[in-house]
């Protein structure tokens, strides 16, 4: 435990930095609105980025991991987790939009710090891009 955390502020640290129901596309619908008609999409070698406005006040992020592109589940899995560290980590700074983050076929034998590195490239290429509020 850091030096001055008591548990109870540990807690709370750890509250702030989480990945709530709120911050998420939950619903088939909010998935479909954002990869329908897009406002604004991007990719890489690793992953690729649907983004659609949304009035909220706040990103919220869904991803996309199919089984066809990333064969072994704890690949999937290690993919999904990088990307929601990563949201988690840069949702302060991201405009208000909802964002469908899709994994592809080269992610799957990408390192983690490789991994992160391509998100972290999507996200500043978000956060440039102008979106249409309309």
């Amino acid at each position: 435990m850091p030096p001055g955390l008591t548990p109870l502020a540990l807690a709370a640290v750890a509250a702030d930095q989480s990945f709530p129901p709120s911050a998420r596309l939950l619903r088939r619908r909010e998935y479909e609105r954002v990869l329908r008609a897009p406002q604004w999409r991007a990719s890489n070698r690793c992953l690729r980025v649907a983004v659609r406005s949304n009035e909220l006040g706040r990103p919220r992020l869904g991803i996309a991991a199919p089984k066809r592109a990333v064969r072994r589940a704890v690949d999937r899995s290690r993919a999904k987790r990088l990307i929601r560290e990563g949201f988690r980590v840069e949702a302060a700074t991201l405009p208000s939009v909802d964002i469908v983050v899709g994994v592809k076929r080269d992610a799957a034998w990408t390192g983690n710090p490789a991994l992160f590195a391509a998100l972290h490239e999507l996200w500043e290429r978000l956060r440039c891009a102008s979106l249409d509020t309309s």
